[in-house]
C-alpha cells in the first residue's frame, strides 16, 4: 500500500504540541535534520523541557520556531495550528500519580487540551491531519489477564498473548483519572476523523525511553533508574518487580510517527498499540539486573506497595500498524538501554564506563 503525499505539508511547519519533551524533542531533531520546519508549542513544565528546547535552539538555530504556551489556552492554539501543515499532539499531563492528586488539571490539560486542539483545527478549511499520543492505560489494569509467575516476571497464561501480546481488540476499560483523560481524549480525536473529517491517528503507546529522557519516578521509569543508580541512590520498586513492559527506543517510535503522518489518510479515524512488542520485553527486575551489569555494582533496591492501576503484564501487538506501514522496531532493549545510559552519563559530564570493563552480575 502506498501513502498518500501531500505536497503542500511539505512546505508547511509541523506543530508539535509538547515539542520540549522528551518524545517531542526528538521528534524535533529528526523533522528538522531532514529539512522541515517545526513550531515546538510548550509550556515549559516539564521537568527537562527547558533544556530539550536549549538544545533544539542550539541544534538548528534559525529554523526552529516557539511558541512558549499551554494547551488550555484556546488563542494561542488557534494561532498555532493556522500555518501547519502536520500536528502531532504529544503535550500532556503524564503521570497516574499526579492524576490522582488533582484530577481537574489532569482532565483540563488532556481531554480538554486534546478537544481545544480538534476544535482550533476543526474551524480551518482545510484542516492539517494530526497524530494524538495515547496510552496502554486506557486498557485498565488488565486484572482479568491470566498470567503465570517465574522468577524474574509474569509470563500470561494464554500462550496467544505471550506469543503477540495485548491486541487493539481488547476492550477499554480507563482506570485512575490519568486512565480516563487520556482515553477521553482518544475518543474525541478518533471522532473528529468520523464527525468533522479531520485527518487523525491514535498510538496507545507502551514504555518508551532513550536520550533527553529526564525520568522521574511518576513517569519515565527506566530513565529515572538509570538515573538513580548513577547518583548512588536506591531504587523503589512498586510491587514485586515482576511487572513486564515492552520497551520501544524514542528512535524507533520517531519512525512509527512519521510513517503515521505519511499514511494518515489511510489509518485516519483508528487507533494502534505502538511499542517493543514480544521481542523487545523486560521486567522490573530484569532491568536492574541490565543495570547491575553496566555499573559493574548492583544498585540498592527497596520495595513500596503496589500503586493504584499497576498492569502486572502489558506488552503491545503492533501487527495492525506493521501491516499497514512495514514498521518494526530496530533497536534491542540491551542497545537501547545501554545508549539512554551512556547519554545520562554525558549529560553530568561523566565519562561512559567502557563496555569492556562492564562485570556481569550472576
Amino acid at each position: 500500500m502506498v501513502a498518500e503525499q501531500d505536497g503542500r505539508d511539505q512546505d508547511r511547519p509541523v506543530l508539535i504540541t509538547g515539542g520540549a519533551g522528551f518524545i517531542g524533542a526528538n521528534l524535533a531533531h529528526r523533522l528538522l535534520a531532514e529539512g522541515r520546519s517545526v513550531l515546538v508549542y510548550d509550556n515549559l513544565s516539564r521537568p527537562g523541557s527547558r533544556q530539550n528546547l536549549q538544545w533544539l535552539l542550539e541544534q538548528h538555530r534559525g529554523r526552529v520556531q516557539v511558541e512558549v504556551a499551554d494547551v488550555r489556552d484556546r488563542q494561542a492554539l488557534r494561532r498555532a495550528v493556522q500555518p501547519a501543515g502536520q500536528v502531532y499532539h504529544l503535550a500532556a499531563q503524564v503521570a497516574v500519580t499526579t492524576s490522582l492528586v488533582d484530577p481537574i488539571s489532569d482532565f483540563e490539560i488532556n481531554a480538554g487540551g486534546a478537544l481545544n486542539l480538534l476544535e482550533a483545527l476543526r474551524a480551518l478549511p482545510d484542516p492539517p491531519p494530526v497524530i494524538f499520543t495515547s496510552t496502554n492505560k486506557v486498557y485498565g489494569a488488565l486484572e482479568d489477564l491470566r498470567l503465570v509467575r517465574g522468577q524474574t516476571r509474569y509470563e500470561p497464561a494464554e500462550l496467544s498473548v505471550r506469543a503477540c501480546g495485548i491486541a487493539e481488540d481488547r476492550p477499554l476499560d480507563f482506570h485512575s483519572p490519568y486512565g480516563c483523560s487520556k482515553g477521553a481524549a482518544e475518543l474525541y480525536v478518533r471522532d473528529y476523523a468520523r464527525t468533522f473529517g479531520v485527518p487523525t491517528v491514535v498510538f496507545r503507546m507502551s514504555c518508551i525511553y532513550g536520550p533527553r529522557q529526564f525520568g522521574t519516578e511518576d513517569q519515565g521509569w527506566v530513565a529515572h533508574f538509570l538515573i538513580r543508580a548513577i547518583e548512588g541512590e536506591p531504587i523503589i520498586v512498586y510491587g514485586d518487580g515482576l511487572q513486564v513492559r515492552d520497551l520501544l527506543y524514542v528512535d524507533d517510535l520517531v519512525d512509527a510517527l512519521l510513517l503515521a503522518g505519511q499514511y494518515v489518510h489511510v489509518l485516519s479515524g483508528r487507533a494502534f498499540n505502538i511499542g517493543g512488542g514480544p521481542d523487545h520485553t523486560t521486567s522490573l527486575l530484569e532491568l536492574i539486573d541490565l543495570i547491575a551489569e553496566l555499573r559493574g555494582a548492583r544498585p540498592e533496591v527497596r520495595f513500596g506497595a503496589w500503586r493504584q492501576g499497576d498492569q502486572r503484564y502489558y506488552v503491545s501487538n503492533t501487527t495492525r500498524f506493521s501491516a499497514v506501514t512495514g514498521w518494526a522496531p530496530k533497536v534491542g532493549v540491551r542497545e537501547g538501554v545501554e545508549q539512554l545510559y551512556q547519554w545520562l552519563l554525558e549529560s553530568r559530564g561523566i565519562l561512559p564506563v567502557p563496555r569492556r570493563a562492564a562485570k556481569a552480575v550472576s
